[in-house]
């Protein structure tokens, strides 16, 4: 009767893995997870009339992640996880921030009481859009801001975690090499500086996890809401460069100077619909008076920094009888308060649930509203469509 009772307790333990699709290994005290993700879709652009290079008009595999998290007497956690497409296809040596090749590599040790120290390479605490694994999003892409251009979404570093009040508040932070995904390369630029996140998340009545689509119908409003910032302080030696694509697209990732970014995020789901809302704000002060981020203006003007605002609103409402997933997002973008313009963006996107496996059919139709000259935005819509599986 105690041998049943105890594979019982084990059943119990492992169906919600196996509900997820993930294959569980116990050995003891130790427990291994083993899953991965396939996923390809077709890409087409409306191009602007200026324009004659149609190469992003293709089919294309973004995904073939494997993963593997462990546990060991509840006191040590690991995790690696890669994707295989985007080590095969990148030619160039520069990692894609959104879906780099590693994208997990940590270790977790748990001080019982105290706090969870995670050690290795990984996502850091910041941003609700960036968190959220792009399984559990609808969306083929996520909001600019949250893509890695901006600010980095993973990096090597020590992150000390916390949760109190029977896991309402989380509280999270690290010290990073500071290059985000070319932190990997193993050195640090020539300032030797790091950079500091931080996050605190409240969540009610019930821990809010990091999805997008309230797939279960909750049955009681569920809600988070979030602060978070990050800082560093760079100050490069004459003549010394950062590390080539370390800077983002539009120079601004790591700056030669002091850098602030902070922003705050709010989430809540109920019976199938959910609503994600965060904004953020980038301060940059560059040691060089003369820096190109300053666009030229003079200091009497610029007063020697500056800013960079975004805000990003989502609503989800997941159709239980279809099996489908409907999907808006308006996004507001300022690169720079120094030059004229921003950018909005319009998505829209759809999601099938197939019953028999763990799979999505996803379509994502995004447009633009108003574009600012320093996003070289190149084309007016794209639609991409395409199925996502997890194994």
């Amino acid at each position: 009767m105690r041998g049943f009772k105890k594979i019982s307790i084990i059943i119990a333990l492992l169906l919600p893995l196996a509900l997820n699709a993930q294959v569980t290994i116990v050995n003891g005290n130790h427990i291994l997870e083993i899953s991965g993700t396939l996923s390809t879709y077709y890409n087409h652009r409306w191009i602007l009339p200026t324009e004659t290079d149609k190469d992003k008009n293709r089919f294309n595999l973004r995904d073939a992640q494997f993963q593997f998290s462990g546990k060991i007497a509840n006191q040590w956690r690991y995790e690696f996880q890669a994707d295989l497409a985007d080590f095969v296809s990148n030619t160039t040596g520069q990692p894609d921030a959104e879906n780099p090749g590693l994208m997990e590599a940590s270790v977790t040790y748990a001080l019982p009481k105290i706090a969870n120290i995670k050690i290795g390479y990984g996502k850091l605490p910041y941003s609700f859009q960036s968190l959220v694994p792009f399984v559990e999003s609808p969306y083929w892409q996520r909001a600019e801001i949250a893509r890695g251009d901006f600010f980095s979404r993973r990096d090597v570093g020590v992150t000390l975690s916390k949760s109190l009040f029977k896991n309402k508040l989380f509280l999270d932070a690290g010290a990073y090499t500071g290059l985000g995904e070319k932190s990997l390369i193993g050195v640090n630029d020539a300032s030797g500086s790091l950079e500091y996140v931080g996050r605190a998340m409240f969540c009610y009545p019930a821990r809010y996890r990091y999805r997008m689509i309230d797939f279960s119908h909750t049955v009681i409003p569920i809600f988070e809401i979030a602060i978070n910032g990050r800082y560093t302080k760079r100050n490069l030696p004459s003549g010394a460069t950062f590390p080539a694509g370390s800077t983002g697209g539009y120079g601004m990732k790591i700056i030669d100077g002091e850098k602030y970014v902070y922003g705050a995020d709010f989430a809540i789901q109920y019976k199938g619909l959910s609503i994600q809302l965060e904004a953020h704000q980038l301060k940059g002060i560059p040691t060089d008076t003369m820096s190109s981020l300053l666009f030229g203006t003079p200091q009497s003007f610029n007063g020697g920094f500056f800013k960079s605002g975004s805000a990003v609103a989502q609503i989800n409402y997941y159709l239980k009888p279809a099996n489908s997933v409907f999907s808006f997002r308006y996004e507001y973008q300022n690169i720079s308060d120094l030059a004229e313009g921003y950018t909005e963006r319009y998505s829209a996107a759809y999601a099938y649930k197939f019953k028999a496996a763990n799979a999505m059919l996803k379509m994502q139709y995004y447009f633009f509203g108003k574009k600012e000259t320093l996003a070289d935005i190149k084309f007016n819509q794209q639609l991409r469509i395409g199925l996502q599986f997890n194994f």
